[in-house]
C-alpha cells in the first residue's frame, strides 16, 4: 500500500520586498499563484527512512540535495518529531518543477511530504499546525500546502488565500543554471541601500487580480528581486524582451529565479510564445495554467 501526493509549483505575481530585518530576514509583501507544473510523491511503509528521486529531462539530478540534506526527509522528521512517533517511511518523488528555479520546487515537496506523513500516520494534525511546521522549514512552503492563490506577508510564510476564479495561461522558461536566493537578497541590498522597511503593497495587484482581464494583470505584475536577479544574470532580460517580443503579455523573473514566466492572453497565446521561445533556442519551455490546489493526496 502507498498514498501518493501532489504539490504545485508556484510564481510570484508581486513581490515587494523591504529593508533587512534585525534578524537577516527580509519583510516581504507577496502574492503566490500555484501552477499546473507538478512534483508527486509517494509514501509507502518501510522500518527506517529513505528516498528515491526521479526527475524530469530539463532537470540536473546533481541539483537534487540527496539522502538527509534533502527537504522530504527534513519534513517527515519534523512531523514526526511534532507527533512524538518515529519517522518510518520509503519515499518516492517524481519530479518536474525546476530545481532552484524560483518556483518553489523543495518547498512543494516538504508540503508533499507533511500531507502524505500525517494521513499515511494517521496523524490528523490540525491545519493550524501543520502550517506552522510548514514555516519552520521554510517561507514558501505553507504557501505549497494552502495553493490557490494567496498574499503572503511576514517572511512570506504567513499566507491568506486570496479570491481569483479567473484562470491564467503562464508560459515558464526555467534556466541551465540555478541562482542562489541569497546571493540576489544581497544584491538587492547593495543596490537598495536606502530601502524602505516596508515593502511595496501588494494592494494593486490584487485589485488587477480580481478584475479577471490578463492585460490588467500583466500591468499590475512587479518583483523587486528582478532588478537584482537580471544584474547578476543579463540573459534574464534578454530572454524577457525576447518572449514578449513572442507575443507575451508581460515577462517576470520567477521569486529570486533564475525562472522567467510570461503572462499570455489565452492557451492560444501561450502556445504561440512557447513555440517561439522554442524556436528561439531555449531548450526546456513549459506551458500550465494557474491558478491549481496546493498539496493533495491523489491516491
Amino acid at each position: 500500500m502507498s498514498i501518493t501526493v501532489r504539490a504545485a509549483a508556484k510564481i510570484n505575481l508581486h513581490l515587494g520586498v523591504g529593508r533587512a530585518r534585525e534578524d537577516g530576514f527580509h519583510p516581504l509583501d507577496t502574492v503566490y499563484q500555484a501552477i499546473g507544473i507538478h512534483d508527486d510523491l509517494t509514501l509507502s511503509g518501510a522500518d527506517g527512512l529513505s528516498l528515491v528521486t526521479h526527475v524530469a529531462d530539463h532537470i540536473d539530478p546533481a541539483a537534487v540535495p540527496p539522502g538527509d540534506d534533502n527537504i522530504v526527509l527534513r519534513a517527515a522528521r519534523l512531523l514526526a518529531e511534532h507527533a512524538g512517533r518515529e519517522a518510518a517511511g520509503a519515499f518516492e518523488v517524481r519530479k518536474d518543477i525546476p530545481v532552484a528555479g524560483g518556483m518553489a520546487g523543495g518547498s512543494a515537496d516538504a508540503a508533499a511530504a507533511l500531507v502524505a506523513c500525517d494521513r499515511w500516520w494517521d496523524l490528523r494534525t490540525s491545519d493550524d499546525d501543520l502550517l506552522a511546521l510548514a514555516a519552520r522549514l521554510g517561507s514558501d512552503i505553507p504557501f505549497s500546502l494552502v495553493g490557490g492563490t494567496a498574499r503572503g506577508v511576514g517572511r512570506g510564510e504567513l499566507v491568506t488565500p486570496v479570491d481569483d476564479s479567473a484562470s491564467w495561461w503562464w508560459v515558464a522558461v526555467p534556466a541551465t543554471e540555478g541562482l542562489s536566493t541569497p546571493a540576489v537578497y544581497r544584491h538587492f541590498d547593495a543596490l537598495h541601500p536606502d530601502a524602505p522597511e516596508a515593502p511595496a503593497s501588494a494592494e494593486p495587484l490584487l485589485a488587477a487580480l480580481a478584475t479577471g482581464e490578463p492585460l490588467r494583470l500583466a500591468r499590475a505584475l512587479h518583483n523587486d528581486l528582478q532588478e537584482p536577479a537580471i544584474d547578476l544574470r543579463p540573459e534574464l532580460g534578454d530572454l524577457i524582451a525576447r518572449g514578449e517580443a513572442e507575443g507575451a503579455l508581460r515577462g517576470l523573473v520567477s521569486g529570486s529565479g533564475p525562472t522567467v514566466v510570461f503572462l499570455c492572453d489565452s492557451a492560444d497565446g501561450a502556445r504561440e510564445t512557447a513555440a517561439g521561445l522554442a524556436g528561439a533556442g531555449h531548450d526546456v519551455v513549459l506551458t500550465a495554467t494557474g491558478p491549481v490546489a496546493g498539496a493533495h493526496v491523489l491516491a
